[in-house]
């Protein structure tokens, strides 16, 4: 079934999409890129009826492993991005190979002045303007302003890298919003990496091949998203190759997107690495608490939510995860303020975190804990672990060490690494993502992890 929007569609449907969007982009920061990539990227919300959200999954396997395993995190998620509590069903659906004519994905979508009312446009709330700058994001923030103003002529390709919900999809509708302020005739190709993939394997299939490469070369800004996701598809790669050789040449604009920097996507095509790697390449890390209360208190404006900067700072201590859970947690306290008929106050904020977004169940385990059990496991001194040794054995060790404290934690790349003796933050990512591949080719490094796991953080 595709997600496409159509004139049937309410616009309370709409808005349960867009807000899975924002799901999905939180949550692929909570587990490991097998998991996001095999069970909750391939969902999508087909119905929404009478307060029950329908996803719809490619097959049965999924459905079950999402109701015993995730349903509860999955409702969690929604509801936080909408505001109100719903209930969620999840479905398997048939497989249908609609014509590529016939499929306009709101992830695959060209943009131009003149498009008619059910064609895609920028997302609105996503322009520069609103757009809180920090020193989190502000050389990311910067380069897309440059390209913005002057595309094709500096900076091309840009690479934006960074963990999920921190402001790199908002980037690409921003940049799309300047371009056409300035040249509404420009085309602007926006797609997704699984997107561009699933679609050219549809191509193969009904022999529609030079229609899609048509529909993207014919780019004037092509802007891809979580190109992560073609890493492993050999032919997947190669089209993208091509594609981003044929608009590089004649001057068009290209801005990637990834949660990892070009040098951190293990399985990519060296190729691509090398001519993503030879644009600027710049990181958005996760806000600080000033910044995070600014984005607050910019949210709240065009929406007319009273909020103080106390509050919003308030908020911003107090409230883990990336913003997108930052802009749910405001979504949740205005919507039961509403409903309870209660002024946003400290009082009732703190209530409502007490009972939405702080853990009363078992406390995670400190570091110094995590690191005793890989030592243990492994017969390794913790003190070795910790130290700058480079014996197989020992990196290793590390590398699990890695893997598991940001499972468990969820704490940011640059804080694990202070934890780590003030290692770089893409050391961090490389030691993760290593084991992230290790754990799908070695039954015995899984076995070793699903205890560890088990052991420090039962459930």
């Amino acid at each position: 079934m595709s997600d496409q929007l159509s004139f049937e569609d309410t616009s309370e449907l709409a808005t349960v999409r867009a807000a899975w969007d924002n799901a999905l982009c939180t949550l692929g920061g909570e587990v490991s890129a097998a998991v996001y990539s095999r069970f909750l990227r391939p969902l999508s919300v087909s119905e929404f009826v009478d307060g029950t959200v329908i996803f719809s999954a490619p097959g049965a396997f999924i459905v079950e492993w999402v109701k015993e395993r995730f349903q509860a995190r999955l409702l969690q998620a929604i509801e936080d991005e909408l505001g109100r509590s719903v209930r969620i069903e999840v479905r398997a659906r048939t497989r249908e190979k609609p014509a590529m004519d016939e499929v306009v994905s709101h992830k695959l979508v060209t943009v131009k002045s003149d498009a008619s009312a059910d064609s895609f446009k920028p997302l609105d709330k996503y322009k520069f303007d609103t757009f809180v700058v920090g020193q989190s994001n502000r050389y990311a923030h910067a380069g897309a302003r440059a390209i913005a103003a002057d595309p094709g002529m500096k900076y091309n390709p840009l690479f934006i890298y960074g963990n999920p919900g921190l402001g790199k999809t908002h980037l690409l509708h921003a940049i799309a919003h300047e371009i056409l302020q300035y040249d509404p005739k420009q085309e602007i190709t926006y797609i997704t990496a699984q997107s561009f993939a699933e679609q050219f394997v549809q191509a193969l299939q009904s022999n529609r091949i030079e229609q899609f490469r048509r529909s993207q070369r014919s780019a004037g800004i092509w802007l891809i998203d979580d190109i992560q996701f073609i890493a492993g598809k050999d032919k997947t790669s190669e089209e993208i190759f091509h594609t981003f050789n044929t608009l590089q040449q004649v001057g068009k604009q290209i801005v990637i997107c990834a949660d990892r920097p070009p040098r951190e996507l293990y399985g990519m095509d060296e190729r691509l690495k090398s001519r993503f790697e030879a644009g600027l390449v710049v990181d958005i890390q996760a806000p600080d608490t000033e910044t995070k209360s600014a984005i607050l208190l910019k949210k709240s404006e065009p929406e007319g939510i009273d909020l103080s900067p106390e509050i919003a700072l308030y908020i911003a201590s107090n409230v883990a995860g990336n913003v997108r859970v930052l802009e749910g947690a405001l979504n949740r306290i205005v919507a039961l303020s509403s409903v309870e008929e209660t002024p946003i106050s400290i009082d009732f904020v703190s209530d409502v975190i007490d009972r939405y977004y702080r853990s009363h169940g078992q406390a995670r385990p400190a570091f110094n804990t995590i690191v005793e059990s890989v030592g243990k496991y492994y017969k390794i001194p913790n003190e070795e672990i910790m130290g700058i040794s480079r014996k197989a054995p020992i990196t290793h060790a590390r590398h699990v060490a890695v893997y598991i404290t940001r499972e468990i934690t969820g704490d940011s790349w640059k804080h694990i690494g202070s934890l780590f003796g003030d290692r770089d933050h893409t050391s961090m990512m490389h030691a993760h993502q290593k084991i992230s591949i290790m754990l799908s080719q070695d039954r015995d490094l899984s076995a070793a992890v699903e205890v560890l796991l088990r052991d420090l953080n039962p459930r």
